[in-house]
């Protein structure tokens, strides 16, 4: 029997400082099997904006959430009500669209994904936004292995969270893995080779690995090289 091909969403959440952990657990409730959290700071329109003359920002925290496109409003109903993100000032929430995924290998169901969407993308767009999130210490080889497969380099963020396969607890005190995300931006005719350059040296087709998604992207900036190499070609 044919495995069933899923179409997948990235639930972004913005929400204060020591909220994130509510609203992975809310996530976990509406069908995901974790997230990632990434630390910030911004302003809010119920947070002033200086005090004594001196220009305020607050700490905020970044959930990353990849999901099956079927459980999309049970995330998002869950997380709503958990984080109170129905009210002024809590916190918002955006859904983006998912291009292809690799490393969800724990489930038959998510085994013969492709990169059959990839075609789908509009037809103006020249690149496309690898995310991989892995174990803190990773992140390098994800970058040799982009450079490896025609990418340029790669940006690191440092984040914490907790999938199906990291489950450690300690005096009940759930263990949250330290992560690394890297953002890849690469031309669209590279993208494919890109992502199964790190799905191989990441080892990402093994459990508690990792995992990778492509977004896509619709313009660019501040990459005036590779818009000159593809004029040129």
């Amino acid at each position: 029997m044919t495995p069933q091909k899923k179409h997948y969403k990235l639930v972004i959440t913005i929400v204060k400082k020591k909220q994130a952990n509510k609203v992975v657990a809310a996530a976990k409730r509406g069908g995901a099997e974790g997230g990632t959290i990434l630390l910030g700071s911004g302003l809010g329109i119920r947070e002033k904006e200086s005090f004594f003359g001196i220009d305020l920002m607050y700490e905020k925290e970044i959930v990353l959430t990849l999901i099956p496109e079927d459980r999309v409003s049970a995330v998002l109903d869950q997380i709503n009500q958990s984080a109170k993100l129905y009210k002024k000032g809590t916190g918002l929430g955006l859904v983006l669209d998912v291009v292809a995924v690799r490393g969800i290998v724990h489930s038959r169901l998510d085994l013969d994904l492709d990169e059959e969407a990839l075609d789908m993308t509009t037809d103006h767009a020249q690149f496309e936004l690898i995310v991989t999130i892995v174990n803190k210490g990773d992140a390098g080889i994800v970058i040799d292995a982009s450079k490896k497969g025609g990418a340029e380099g790669g940006t690191i963020l440092s984040g914490r969270g907790s999938g199906i396969h990291e489950q450690a607890k300690l005096l009940s005190m759930i263990i949250e893995p330290e992560k690394e995300i890297v953002l890849t931006l690469v031309t669209r005719e590279n993208v494919k080779k890109v992502l199964h350059s790190i799905e191989e040296e990441a080892n990402l087709n093994q459990p508690g690995k990792g995992i990778a998604f492509i977004l896509p992207v619709e313009e660019t900036i501040g990459i005036n090289h590779e818009m000159k190499r593809g004029t040129e070609e």
